[in-house]
């Protein structure tokens, strides 16, 4: 029996493989095509975006060159104004130099006569200096005589002067009349409670307006029926009174006819003795300091204080209601 031969299938490759060669051609191409485009570009970018950029970087330097050169012209300008203030400043002051050369002679005359004239009044000034120097030792020994006599004057410190014996006079007072005394000289005001209490109160204006003593004595002594307020005027005593009355006629209404004043002679302690019949009498407030007694210690002349920086309106001058004070002659004379 013959035997039946068996075909072996062949397998073919070659579509397979055209295949193959045509993808790797198609890549090749692409891979020229890139190629060839990547070398028409500079630096990854076209000639048109080359060109831009070139043009703003121009453009950006031309700002800055434009910048610093309108602040050039903004100095420049600045500059120039100023130069134009100075030379109008030279102009007015040549100017004024043209009008001065011009009246020079009139100038120099009158400064002669300004001259002539100040020459005279020293002269003058020198005469009279002279004069002042010459009657300078004249004037010193007068003065010297005076200060002798001053001392002379003057009460030594282990003697006491004698007391102001203050007395009623005139037409007197009327029937159950009171009378309230109030010393100033010096300064200062003292209040009289009766004949031998009494309370010292500065005289200045802002101290007198806020004193509680005084404002104090001005309330009860304007309670009492006929009451009468009289001011014992040492020979220093016009600013004091001044201030006091002042303030007692414009805060408590007291009339003119309410408010009188004597003038003292010397310094001695007032004595009250004949006024024992009139003499009003009041009880000091608690916080009123009180004065020692009169006679217990020598009286000194009080320092005049500075003055206030504004004093009370002066009251008008009332009538007095009795005769000046005054002191008791020594015995023998």
């Amino acid at each position: 029996m013959s035997r039946r031969r068996h075909k072996t299938e062949e397998l073919l490759l070659i579509p397979f493989l055209d295949i193959l060669c045509s993808l790797i051609g198609v890549l090749i191409l692409i891979i020229v095509v890139l190629c060839v485009a990547q070398s028409q570009q500079t630096n990854g970018r076209t000639p048109e975006e080359l060109a831009m950029s070139k043009e703003f970087v121009e453009l950006q330097k031309q700002q800055k060159q434009d910048v610093s050169t309108e602040t050039l012209i903004k100095e420049r300008l600045a500059a120039l104004e100023k130069l134009k203030k100075e030379l109008q400043e030279k102009e007015e002051r040549s100017a004024k130099l043209r009008k001065l050369l011009s009246t020079g002679a009139d100038i120099q005359k009158m400064n002669e006569e300004l001259s002539q004239n100040l020459m005279k009044e020293l002269d003058n000034l020198l005469l009279e200096i002279e004069g002042l120097t010459k009657t300078q030792a004249e004037m010193k020994k007068e003065i010297a005589a005076l200060m002798d006599e001053l001392k002379k004057l003057q009460i030594p410190p282990d003697k006491k002067p004698p007391p102001v014996m203050v007395q009623p006079g005139g037409s007197g007072l009327a029937k159950g009349a009171k009378v309230f005394f109030v010393e100033a000289g010096g300064g200062r005001i003292i209040l009289y409670w009766d004949a031998k209490q009494r309370t010292q109160v500065s005289a200045a204006a802002e101290v007198i307006v806020a004193d509680a003593a005084y404002n104090h004595f001005l309330k009860e002594v304007k309670n009492v029926p006929n009451s009468k307020i009289i001011f014992l005027m040492r020979d220093d005593g016009t600013g004091a009174f001044n201030n006091a009355a002042g303030w007692a006629q414009a805060t408590y209404g007291y009339q003119v006819t309410q408010i009188g004043k004597l003038l003292l002679p010397g310094r001695g302690d007032v004595d009250l003795q004949m006024f024992k019949d009139f003499l009003g009498t009041l009880p000091p407030p608690a916080d009123a300091k009180l004065m020692p007694p009169a006679g217990s210690t020598p009286a000194a002349p009080p320092a005049a204080p500075k003055p206030a920086a504004a004093p009370a309106p002066a009251p008008a001058t009332a009538a007095p209601a009795a005769a000046p004070a005054t002191a008791p002659k020594p015995a023998g004379t």
